[in-house]
């Protein structure tokens, strides 16, 4: 099958935001564009079906620290790998873990092998290696595929993110090497995307950035953003990295953020974002909405009769009122964490969906510029 593709409709003539779109072999992708996160294979508490017809999602993730460790790569592959697994048919990203390993602190040891941790769930240790986990991630059967990685803390002394990108980019090596020796297991393309590193330091960022852009692959991921440091920094070493990676492929900043943070991060020229934000905060009661942000467990939305959000359409929140909401939450009743998760997603993928048009139609930075304070409002 052929390998992912990736074309540019229109850059906008006022920043470095671009429409385009992803071919891969389960589906095109609409680019700028968010990608729920679905960890263990699932996004919590939305089913397949809703994200399909109600939050209108183009692509997902998974993860490989959590898929390997339940179900297990043994079952994915029999099962003909996640795809089939969820009943999901449409494109899936997955991480390689490495994230969610280097956030385990004193239960991992990192070596040029690879990184030795302990399993959060028992306690078993496990060994993580470049090839390993190319392995593992074919056998999950992503579209896209990330590199194995090492994201530096905030902050980091130099010598270490240093030394830290450099082990990154001898791994991305090693997990190219596999990758050639292994074949693509049900069918289909798998595409890898290397990562840049390189923490809060210019001169870092600027090599791996180079470093990566020069692997030719078929995309690029942004690494180590978004991890406590100011947000003004964090859009001048997006900007820096997108100075460097190819124009021709999509750049995919990875656990950004909240709506401002996409919108700006987009007219720096950035595709793909995915972040559990919208989940996670609509679980407790934050929603992010067209007209700002609302905490539903306040009282004052008590006797509010109006529906959660008029401004965009949306089978969710334009049915269910903030009043009714607020009552699910206040009876602690289930169905509050799924309309909250359902909306956030919905507002996010028509959030991306309206910055692609305000590309195509050449107005995309005079309405970001309009709408990133509205969207930081506190309601």
């Amino acid at each position: 099958m052929p390998a992912l593709q990736f074309s540019i409709q229109q850059v906008d003539s006022a920043s470095a935001a671009r429409a385009g779109t992803i071919v891969t072999d389960h589906g095109t992708i609409q680019t700028p564009i968010f990608m729920p996160v679905g960890t263990v294979g699932s996004v919590k508490a939305v089913t397949q079906q809703q994200l399909n017809a109600d939050v209108k999602a183009q692509i997902i993730l998974g993860n490989t620290y959590h898929l390997y460790l339940r179900p297990g790569i043994e079952i994915l592959n029999k099962a003909g790998g996640l795809h089939q697994f969820m009943g999901w048919h449409k494109p899936i990203l997955t991480d390689s873990g490495g994230y969610q390993v280097f956030s385990l602190g004193s239960q991992r040891k990192i070596k040029e092998e690879g990184v030795t941790f302990q399993s959060h769930i028992d306690g078993s240790r496990h060994l993580f290696t470049p090839e390993n986990v190319m392995d593992i991630e074919r056998n999950i059967g992503a579209d896209i595929i990330m590199a194995f990685d090492e994201c530096p803390p905030y902050p980091s002394e130099y010598q270490y993110a240093k030394n830290s990108m450099e082990l990154t980019h001898r791994w991305l090596d090693r997990c190219i090497a596999r990758l050639k020796e292994t074949p693509d297991l049900y069918g289909y393309t798998q595409n890898l995307f290397p990562i840049v590193q390189g923490g809060t330091y210019k001169d870092l960022r600027t090599a791996s950035a180079q470093y990566i852009a020069d692997k030719n692959a078929a995309g690029n991921a942004i690494g180590g953003l978004s991890v406590g440091e100011p947000e003004a920094m964090m859009y001048d070493f997006t900007a820096l990295c997108c100075e460097f990676l190819p124009v021709e492929k999509p750049r995919y900043l990875m656990g950004v953020g909240t709506p401002w943070n996409i919108l700006e991060s987009i007219a720096l020229g950035v595709d793909m974002f995915d972040c559990v934000m919208p989940t996670r905060n609509g679980r407790n009661g934050m929603l992010f909405t067209s007209k700002g942000v609302i905490n539903i467990k306040n009282k004052k939305w008590a006797t509010d009769f109006s529906v959660i959000d008029d401004g965009f359409i949306s089978n969710i929140s334009n049915y269910y009122t903030k009043a009714y909401l607020r009552h699910l939450f206040a009876a602690d009743e289930i169905l509050a964490l799924q309309i909250a998760s359902l909306h956030n997603l919905s507002f996010y993928l028509w959030l991306v969906g309206e910055a692609r048009n305000q590309i195509l139609n050449g107005n995309f930075y005079a309405w970001k510029q309009e709408m990133v304070p509205i969207l930081k409002q506190r309601l």
